[in-house]
């Protein structure tokens, strides 16, 4: 019992100091885990060596991982996901399975006879991680944005491939039909009863002790446990019982406060469970890094052809084709766990296990630059594309934009980017004076907005407005008022001022409207040439203040009726 302690105490305490450096140097905080595991280690210095000690730590960090990855499985927005995502998820997890058991076959890893190496190598490399993405898509603002869409809803689904992969993962070496239903069987058991139980019994209990955040952290603790130790008796594994207590809660009224009640604890049990990986990690041997090279640049690949193929096929454009693949290109933290299972049942060899966690470290790295650097890769990558006989949605599109312009009909208001602004603009035109929106030429490369503008009737055109030959094409030459709604967050290679600038350049009368983020950047947009900067929160401000007028006077409920009554006449592209 001290020796655990003690051996938590030494994990902790690494993981913090490679942190720090993790931090500093602008490193996935996994790999800096994984590290300080390796180093205090048995193959490292050696403070820590019982074996007992690892287990511990891992399961415990295991547990809590895969009750948050639960708790974050929104089944519903699976439903409302649509076909894009549902078949982009199903070719990549398809594709990726396939492709890799054949490649991890044919360089000779087993499948078969007691040994599963490709088996477990293929659905490791078909899954994403979801802690790198959503951290590096967060801090660029992209979650919101259809591709950042797209990234999530294929992550989601990988989630649940892997639910049915641990299910039927204990009985892979006595492989029956009579084996795979009991273990179907076994699932539906546990999932009917925490079903049941978080449907009729939870809502009453947490309800009731929803104003004691300690008892609300306990109760979640209690039922990810309580769940575990079901699926234990079912012969399952309490990691997946976790999974399944996580999922069961998360279309939970208190879903959302639990989550963050757990967060803390599940970062503490997340970080033991990575430095406990760690730990277990040899000095790499070079038949090891070679494999774990093959596994990264299969990963690789694999991604960009089930990715990418389906998205385009499904006419997404090439950058929304291209975004998703690049963001997806690493192994998950999730497929460590498949790995560890796999290892733990004696599926696969040590040194496949090492080298797929060293593809991973390799992976958590080279990625995360990738999705930083999304947008200049996607840049760079598109006209090599289009070279070799791709066609992206503006195909003729440019072509129709340069007779309009030579026939001298470009339209009076032309509109650079296409976000939430701009979608309650053309509401608001629709509703005052629709023909305006025959005066209207809208520049976006969001492959949606092109085919709802475009089923409206709104002049469209498919392109990058940070790119001059777009606007050229556009007819911004023309135009007599140009707007940039979007806000410098939100944009991809260039900024409000650098647009306005690049406009006043191709139109020198034109009335040019831009949107300032900071109040500090107004001026700099007029200097540069705008006519008129528009500052979203002075405007929300306002509204916020009409609020509180209306709170002071009796009349909110009149104030509510009045904007619900304008929301239901709006019919906006996007929600």
């Amino acid at each position: 019992m001290h020796d655990l302690i003690r051996d938590i105490t030494l994990s902790i305490l690494f993981a913090w100091m490679f942190g720090l450096l993790a931090h500093f140097f602008r490193q996935p905080l996994i790999l800096a885990y994984l590290v300080g595991g390796f180093i205090i280690g048995p193959f490292g210095i050696g403070w820590v060596r019982s074996d007992q000690s690892i287990a511990t730590i891992s399961e415990l960090g295991l547990i809590f991982m895969l009750f948050m990855i639960g708790l974050e499985i929104d089944l519903k927005k699976i439903v409302r996901a649509g076909r894009v995502i549902l078949f982009a998820g199903a070719g990549q997890l398809i594709g990726g399975c396939l492709l890799g058991l054949l490649f991890f076959m044919a360089i000779g890893l087993g499948l078969g006879a007691g040994r599963f190496d490709a088996l477990y190598l293929c659905i490791a490399c078909a899954l994403s991680s979801t802690v790198i993405i959503v951290k590096v898509l967060y801090e660029k603002r992209e979650l919101d944005t259809l591709p950042g869409r797209i990234t999530l809803g294929v992550l989601v689904l990988q989630d649940i491939f892997a639910i049915l992969f641990l299910a039927v993962q204990p009985s892979l070496s006595e492989l029956q039909v009579s084996v795979i239903l009991l273990s179907i069987v076994r699932v539906g058991v546990l999932v009917a009863t925490a079903w049941i139980l978080s449907r009729y019994v939870l809502p009453k209990l947490f309800h009731s002790i929803a104003r004691r955040p300690e008892l609300v952290l306990l109760g979640a603790l209690a039922w990810c446990f309580l769940i575990g130790e079901v699926a234990e008796r079912l012969h399952l594994s309490r990691e997946m019982g976790s999974l399944v207590a996580g999922v069961s809660l998360s279309t939970f009224p208190y879903a959302l406060d639990v989550t963050a009640k757990v967060t803390t604890l599940r970062d503490f049990f997340i970080t033991l469970f990575f430095v406990a990986l760690g730990m277990t990690i040899p000095v790499p041997s070079s038949s090891v890094m070679g494999l774990a090279l093959v596994i990264a640049v299969f990963t690789v690949v694999s991604r960009l052809l089930t990715t990418f193929l389906p998205l385009y096929l499904l006419r997404q454009g090439l950058r929304a084709s291209l975004l998703p693949a690049i963001n997806l290109a690493q192994i998950s933290e999730f497929s460590l766990v498949v790995i560890q299972t796999g290892v733990a049942a004696k599926h696969l060899t040590t040194e496949t296990a090492n080298a797929a966690s060293f593809a991973f470290v390799i992976l958590a790295v080279l990625s995360t630059f990738a999705i930083s650097r999304s947008d200049q890769i996607t840049r760079a990558t598109i006209p090599v594309l289009k070279r070799l006989g791709l066609r992206d949605l503006d195909h003729g599109g440019e072509v129709a934009a340069d007779h309009a312009q030579g026939h001298g009909v470009a339209r009076r208001i032309v509109i650079l980017g296409f976000f939430r602004a701009a979608s309650a603009l053309l509401s608001e035109i629709e509703r005052q004076d629709k023909s305006l929106l025959d005066h209207i030429t809208v520049v976006d490369f969001n492959p949606n907005v092109f085919r709802n503008l475009a089923d409206r009737g709104v002049h469209v055109i498919y392109g990058d407005i940070s790119n001059v030959d777009t606007l050229v094409h556009a007819g911004i030459g023309g135009a007599e008022i140009i707007i940039l709604s979007v806000p410098d967050a939100l944009l991809k290679g260039a900024d409000n001022e650098k647009l306005v600038r690049h406009v006043r350049t191709l139109n020198e009368t034109a009335k040019i409207v831009a949107t300032a983020d900071m109040l500090a950047t107004v001026a700099d947009l007029y200097m540069a040439g705008a006519d008129y900067v528009t500052v979203p929160r002075v405007t929300d401000a306002q509204e916020l203040f009409k609020v509180i007028d209306a709170v002071d006077k009796g009349l909110l409920s009149e104030k509510r009726s009045e904007i619900d009554l304008l929301l239901a006449e709006r019919r906006e592209v996007l929600p």
